[in-house]
């Protein structure tokens, strides 16, 4: 099998893409591998702390590497730090980087042309695949998810902190993803098929953050839900 990278994020779409990944045996994950802030230790948009991701990795049975981030990092900084990461895992043997994108051309097209540059394939499981059908499937096989953040444009406080149910998705807005795909709503799996057991969390207050672009007429919102490990 060829050695691989698996780009996790925590939430449903990259949980379900390793679920696919691991049952056709294709690929040997090396690692799981998460971009998080320096600082605050937490996945950007997901706003999941450190500690989950560890214990998500555990359940899974696989080791998982933090791509360490300063806060807001531009384009610059961000690719320095993830070919320095990525130069290491190939001089170990490893030229294959899974993700569990759907759709987005521009996002696909730039992640395998920085790839190519460092002798990396780009691998996508789930490319082309409807979405509506898609979260079916995620709910069917018994894949359980909580919705820690939203687009405060997009859809209301709500639906934070829900965990992802067929009557729920049912309930989002029709210029909303089933999946989320385009940054309306991002998540995070506390079980899945092939964990060792379920994860015991719990949610506080959700919280409204406001993030400012360069042009500052323009800003974005999003609400957060904390997640906590439930000890």
């Amino acid at each position: 099998m060829k050695k691989a990278i698996f780009n996790w994020s925590g939430g449903k779409d990259s949980a379900f893409a390793l679920g696919e990944v691991l049952a056709k045996k294709e690929y040997d994950i090396s690692f799981l591998m998460t971009s998080i802030g320096q600082e605050n230790r937490r996945v950007s948009m997901h706003g999941v702390h450190e500690e989950l991701m560890l214990e998500q990795a555990k359940a899974i049975g696989l080791p998982i590497t933090f791509l360490e981030l300063p806060e807001q990092p531009d384009m610059e900084t961000y690719e320095k730090h993830l070919t320095a990461l990525m130069q290491k895992a190939k001089s170990d043997g490893i030229e294959e980087s899974i993700f569990g994108d759907i759709f987005l051309e521009d996002l696909r097209a730039y992640r395998e042309k920085q790839l190519e540059q460092i002798g990396f394939n780009a691998v996508f499981p789930l490319w082309k695949r409807k979405t509506s059908l898609l979260i079916q499937e995620f709910i069917e096989k018994g894949y359980k998810t909580i919705i820690t953040a939203v687009d405060a444009s997009k859809l209301s406080k709500d639906f934070v902190g829900e965990i992802i149910t067929k009557e729920l998705i049912k309930k989002l807005p029709k210029n909303v993803d089933p999946c989320g795909e385009n940054g309306e709503f991002h998540s995070f799996v506390f079980d899945a098929p092939y964990f060792t057991s379920p994860l015991e969390i719990k949610t506080e207050e959700p919280i409204l953050k406001k993030y400012h672009n360069d042009n500052p007429e323009i800003s974005s919102e999003f609400w957060f839900c904390p997640i906590l490990k439930n000890k």
